[in-house]
């Protein structure tokens, strides 16, 4: 399962928590003020008609690494998918989603920075890891 966040929305030192080096933590108001500070545009939230053309760019971007996505939902702050293995390196597929995410809102007419810096990764070892991430995602779609 890969997720990221749209630019400025989710900042680390945030009350709802952030994952920073696979680590979840909790708020942190001196954090959240620093991050604050170094903004360099508005935070992007997502509508619903350019929350479908990121969840279309990344269905049809994975269609070039043959990889199948389990499950998907776009919200207006971050990006869940859970993804199939494929083998390509991780950093790899994920750069090519978001950059598909933001050119196919480019021609939507946004502009600016889309997404933020990185991603987090939860990979499934087994079955019930698998079944419950995807649960999650259709759950809270």
């Amino acid at each position: 399962m890969i997720t990221w966040t749209t630019y400025g929305t989710w900042l680390q030192g945030e009350k709802k928590r952030f994952v920073k080096d696979g680590e979840v933590r909790g708020e942190n108001v001196a954090i959240k003020k620093d991050c604050e500070k170094k903004l360099e545009g508005e935070p992007v939230r997502l509508g619903r008609s350019e929350k479908d053309v990121v969840r279309d760019a990344i269905l049809e971007a994975a269609k070039r690494f043959k990889q199948k996505i389990l499950a998907i939902a776009v919200y207006s702050n971050h990006v869940h998918a859970v993804c199939e293995y494929v083998d390509v390196p991780i950093d790899v597929v994920v750069g090519y989603y978001k950059n598909a995410g933001r050119v196919a809102l480019q021609k939507a007419g946004v502009k600016g920075k889309v997404w933020t810096r990185g991603y987090d990764k939860r990979f499934c070892f087994d079955e019930k890891e698998l079944k419950a991430r995807i649960k999650y995602v259709n759950e809270h779609t």
